[in-house]
């Protein structure tokens, strides 16, 4: 039976320094993550403007979240998802009259789900909004919080705007298995942790009466198979990356905005 513990004890080694190992990779490719040069929020793009006819039916929408709600990666507010989502709901579509729509946005590149109270308030100031579109979780997930500890603080910001009247909709933590920001194995880890904190976000925004846009679902293949869906910074959406969370999330936007019109 010599042989056999020999083997066990091969076995336990050969794991052992793997498991080392790869931890090593993992915090060597963190390190490198963190160190890259990332892009940085536009302060040129406006955070308030209005499209459409003036003689339409008003829409006020508002974006609340982190960096993808403010458009980090493109210079042109048409280009981001807020400037995309509006230009489309002004132009029209099969299931909406064109809108004179008024947009504005309250996130803050870097935030996570704990700074969205902040925010809710922001957007409460003022004339009510029909509707919300929240975009969350990236960085809940990177910075390795609890699902559940952040899906609650969204759910609580989701319930606060319903109370008050406004649709939300809000899509959840993109596939993050597709940034090219990180690299393997770190980028498997990394999108592991997006679709867990995604499947708790989830839960938390219906259970608050939000519309729930499952993004990584949806437009994860695309930002896996298609690298100009991300900016030069391999992490943040391209304006080819907004516009297909765009038409994602544009069907939810919709039916939120139909009862503006009732």
């Amino acid at each position: 039976m010599s042989w056999a513990r020999h083997a066990g004890r091969a076995a336990v080694l050969t794991f052992v320094a793997g498991t080392v190992g790869g931890a090593a990779v993992l915090a060597t490719e963190a390190i490198v993550a963190r160190n890259r040069r990332y892009a940085k929020p536009e302060m040129s793009l406006a955070l308030r403007t209005t499209m459409g006819p003036a003689s339409a039916p008003p829409l006020r929408l508002v974006l609340l979240g982190d960096s993808s709600a403010l458009g980090v990666g493109v210079e042109r507010l048409a280009d981001t998802i807020g400037g995309q989502l509006a230009q489309m709901l002004a132009d029209g579509t099969t299931s909406l009259s064109p809108r004179h729509v008024q947009l504005s946005c309250v996130g803050v590149s870097g935030s996570r789900s704990t700074d969205l109270a902040t925010q809710v308030a922001r957007a409460l100031l003022g004339e009510r909004p029909d509707v919300a579109v929240v975009l969350i979780g990236a960085n809940d997930a990177t910075s390795v919080r609890r699902p559940s500890d952040a899906a609650a603080y969204l759910g609580a910001a989701v319930r606060r705007l319903r109370d008050a009247g406004v649709e939300v909709v809000v899509g959840t933590c993109p596939d993050l298995g597709a940034v090219r920001a990180v690299a393997p194995p770190l980028r498997q880890v990394v999108g592991w942790l997006g679709r867990q904190m995604a499947r708790a976000q989830a839960r938390a925004v219906l259970a608050a009466g939000g519309t729930v846009v499952d993004l990584a679902a949806e437009t994860g293949a695309v930002f896996r198979a298609d690298a100009g869906t991300l900016c030069y910074d391999g992490f943040h959406p391209s304006a080819d990356g907004y516009r297909v969370w765009a038409h994602a999330l544009l069907p939810a936007v919709i039916r939120a905005a139909v009862p503006t019109t009732r």
